[in-house]
């Protein structure tokens, strides 16, 4: 699996380790977002290597969880914890100083689109990454199954 070395995904990583309250409110001007959004550390199981691995995704808070897009930047193929998701939907999360158990569903239809709009909304760029590849961006919702303060 490729390893993001961009220097602003490797700083994000850095601040998660030392300071996950700073971490999860991320300044988003450095890829072009509008200042602060908030950002939850996903940690997946790998499918082929069933290694844990962690990233910082943008979400929006949901009743029961967490929503995401699997964008990858409007790439032809689904990012890596997509699909670590496809293939085991249990995961965790660390959003500031709380902690979480999750369990990933892809959401279809209806429910799809109001999620998706919701995440159009907060961060509008996802529709640039939608025009740039033919696959549709999977929409993500995280439910949480436990949490506990860090």
């Amino acid at each position: 699996m490729a390893v993001n070395t961009q220097p602003w995904f490797v700083e994000h990583m850095n601040l998660w380790a030392v300071d996950p309250v700073a971490a999860h409110d991320w300044d988003a001007t450095p890829v072009g977002g509008n200042g602060v959004v908030p950002t939850l550390l996903l940690t997946t199981t790998g499918a082929k290597s069933g290694e844990l691995r962690s990233l910082p995704l943008l979400y929006q808070p949901c009743g029961e969880g967490f929503v995401v897009v699997g964008s990858r930047g409007g790439s032809s193929r689904h990012p890596g914890w997509y699909l670590n998701l496809l293939h085991n939907p249990s995961c965790s999360g660390v959003a500031g100083r709380l902690n979480f158990g999750l369990r990933a569903r892809t959401l279809i239809g209806e429910e799809r689109a109001r999620y998706w709009n919701l995440m159009t909304r907060f961060w509008p760029a996802y529709l640039d990454y939608q025009a740039r590849t033919k696959r549709e961006l999977p929409v993500v919702k995280l439910m949480i199954e436990s949490a506990t303060l860090r």
